[in-house]
């Protein structure tokens, strides 16, 4: 609600707001210095050619100016190139491995694995390396080799280790 008043405060009387602010006067520049005006004027008079360099036109200058040509196109829009296209072959898909079953996975892009594939090839490989070797783990599931290779280096399963109490101290397990 103070949304509503807060916006009706805003705009209240605003386009007369608003022209009251274009009519008024802009600033103008800050004035010289006094001392600084009879300087300028002094130097002037003292050198008339800087008074005709500034005044007067450079050909050369003008020349190249009358030879630069700008010619503009506008761009094609995307949705004209995307109909010139040639229609998008459709993905190759496979089904999800395994006994799970996620409702939500109907089919997997082939070069792609689901979460619960990738820990199933991670805990596989490492309980059974000489079974699922790298190999055999890109047939299985379709990739790439290299692609399995850096799975298997740089990601690993979470493995819980329950170690035993060296001492008598610690407290018991309930």
């Amino acid at each position: 609600m103070g949304g509503l008043v807060a916006r009706a405060m805003r705009n209240f009387n605003l386009e007369n707001r608003a022209e009251r602010e274009l009519s008024k006067m802009k600033p103008s520049p800050a004035p010289k210095h006094p001392s600084t005006k009879s300087l300028l004027r002094e130097h002037i008079s003292s050198h008339p050619e800087i008074k005709r360099e500034i005044t007067r036109k450079d050909d050369k200058l003008l020349s190249f100016l009358k030879a630069v040509y700008v010619d503009s196109k506008d761009p094609v829009s995307s949705v004209q190139v995307k109909t010139a296209e040639t229609p998008q072959v459709p993905k190759e898909f496979r089904l999800p491995k395994g006994h799970h079953l996620d409702m939500n996975i109907k089919n997997i892009p082939i070069g792609k694995i689901s979460i619960i594939e990738a820990l199933t090839l991670l805990n596989n490989h490492k309980l059974y390396p000489e079974t699922w070797t790298a190999e055999k783990i890109a047939q299985e599931y379709q990739l790439e080799q290299k692609d399995v290779n850096s799975l298997l280096k740089y990601f690993v399963t979470f493995e819980v280790k329950i170690l035993p109490p060296e001492d008598k101290k610690a407290i018991p397990e309930k």
